[in-house]
């Protein structure tokens, strides 16, 4: 049963072959970056690692700065626009540039502590 709504999109961020956790993207937070998130799906990309408190990866999604911010709580998800990237919070942060706000992930977010070089992000709408 999905719980998507007109204003929060229930997505699968999946760690290929390893973990798939459920992210909210909430378009209340960010509603022109959060549409062409949902108009560019499903996503991939290689995972990366910023530190021990971000991971991320690149995608094509073009848009620029709404509602920055450069404190993030873990277990959030931004946009960075200078790299397309979708970013997802280990740890709570202050980043350096700032960021578009677009979700939050839900449940167990350790797996993306076990992030290594080669690893593959994808982010889809779960169908049933």
């Amino acid at each position: 049963m999905s719980t998507s709504s007109v204003s929060r999109k229930q997505l699968v961020l999946e760690i290929r072959g390893k973990a798939k956790i459920l992210c909210d993207l909430k378009r209340h937070l960010s509603p022109r970056t959060v549409g062409a998130i949902m108009r560019s799906l499903p996503l991939e990309g290689h995972a990366h690692l910023l530190g021990k408190s971000i991971s991320y990866f690149e995608t094509h999604v073009d848009g620029g700065i709404e509602r920055s911010r450069s404190e993030f709580k873990k277990g959030d998800v931004a946009f960075l626009p200078s790299a397309g990237s979708i970013c997802f919070f280990l740890n709570d942060a202050i980043f350096t540039k700032t960021m578009t706000p677009i979700g939050k992930l839900n449940g167990d977010i350790h797996a993306l502590n076990d992030i290594k070089s080669g690893d593959v992000f994808c982010i889809y709408e779960e169908t049933t």
